[in-house]
């Protein structure tokens, strides 16, 4: 990876009451926050290593830009389907802010040397600032390394270890600003659309969660029946309380407050090739929600609502409560290897399929395009 350093925009966290309230607005109210001048502009070019700390651990990555082309070759790599609608979107808001709001969050297989580096530099002087995110009970800290030998370092690192990454979050900001490079490639608009404003984050220091569905059904089609249909793909246990699957190709159900098992039946697994990288998500689309459940285009049926793991099993829970006829899928989350196998052979997984934690929030850093 071509990564290089830049002048980040920051809140000034003496001007804010709220750092909760202030991400939550950023993306409606950022000229006029900027305007109020409650952005700092960093005073060099710079790396910056952002920490998030949650409840069960510390999450350290690496703030960089990243040249466009490293994108369009291939180098990084995507596992997402974008929608035209959504990258007009993004173009029209980042030419509107003149900003880029949130970094794109790359992984990569974790480098030993990189991640001790970011260790060693952090535990050697205090953050720059320090953030508290009351809702959630995160804590955000922030370090620029700012000299040129550690900057050269760096680089010669991604160079040399990260011949690839994937993206986990922002797919849509990624493919917005390949296409704003090349409108904007013989007309020249002042802004920056030649390098990506990312966050790498080895893979050991994410955490991959489960997208679990919420799915609406006809009043024709009653529990039991229902499950008579699901009993010819898995084998079906009741379960005493909630919890999520075990193991891969095991899914949990929820329906009318009780609970099962859902294992996908050997003989259905065994119609696959073997190097096919087969996914519970996949199968559920195929198997259930299309041939069981007529849905014809999941990206965009209605019937279904995504709730990711971070919700928790009770997210899943409430919303099926809160309807009737309507069944909750629990998954089993993706696999890291699982994705960047796919994404390696240029295929896609299917919509909502994983999610990645941590998530830099909208507006703690950003890139001004000019």
């Amino acid at each position: 990876m071509r990564i290089k350093p830049f002048q980040a925009l920051y809140p000034d966290l003496k001007a804010i009451e709220s750092p909760d309230k202030f991400c939550e607005n950023a993306k409606d109210e950022f000229p006029a926050f900027r305007k109020r001048g409650w952005y700092l502009e960093f005073p060099e070019a710079a790396f910056y290593i952002y920490q998030i700390e949650d409840g069960h651990r510390k999450h350290t990555g690496l703030i960089a830009l990243n040249a466009v082309s490293d994108f369009l070759s291939g180098k990084i790599k995507k596992h997402e389907n974008t929608i035209s609608e959504k990258e007009k979107q993004q173009m029209e808001l980042f030419l509107q802010w003149k900003a880029i709001l949130k970094p794109v969050l790359l992984t990569y297989p974790s480098v030993p040397t990189i991640e001790h580096w970011l260790q060693e530099f952090i535990g050697q002087s205090p953050a720059y600032f320090t953030t508290r995110f009351q809702k959630d009970g995160q804590v955000h800290r922030m370090w620029p390394v700012t000299e040129s030998t550690d900057i050269a370092f760096l680089q010669e690192l991604f160079a040399a270890h990260v011949p690839r990454t994937y993206i986990a979050d922002g797919h849509h900001r990624t493919t917005s600003v390949a296409l704003l490079q090349e409108q904007f490639r013989d007309h020249p608009s002042g802004s920056d659309f030649d390098h990506l404003f990312c966050i790498f984050i080895g893979a050991d220091e994410l955490d991959i969660l489960d997208f679990n569905r919420v799915v609406q059904v006809s009043d024709d089609l009653s529990p039991v029946q229902f499950m008579g249909y699901l009993s010819e793909v898995f084998t079906i246990k009741r379960l005493a309380a909630s919890r999520r699957p075990a193991h891969k190709f095991e899914i949990v159900l929820y329906q009318n407050e009780t609970w099962h098992a859902l294992e996908w039946k050997p003989e259905i697994l065994a119609r696959f090739p073997k190097e096919q990288v087969l996914l519970d998500v996949s199968l559920l689309n195929e198997l259930v929600l299309k041939e069981m459940l007529g849905m014809r285009d999941i990206r965009t049926d209605s019937r279904i609502t995504y709730i990711d793991g971070s919700r928790g099993i009770e997210g899943v829970q409430r919303s099926v409560d809160a309807g009737r006829n309507r069944l909750g899928f629990i998954l089993f989350p993706v696999s890291l290897d699982d994705m960047m196998h796919i994404a390696d052979k240029g295929e896609n997984l299917p919509p909502k399929s994983t999610y990645f934690e941590p998530r830099i929030r909208t507006g703690m850093m950003v890139m001004g395009l000019s």
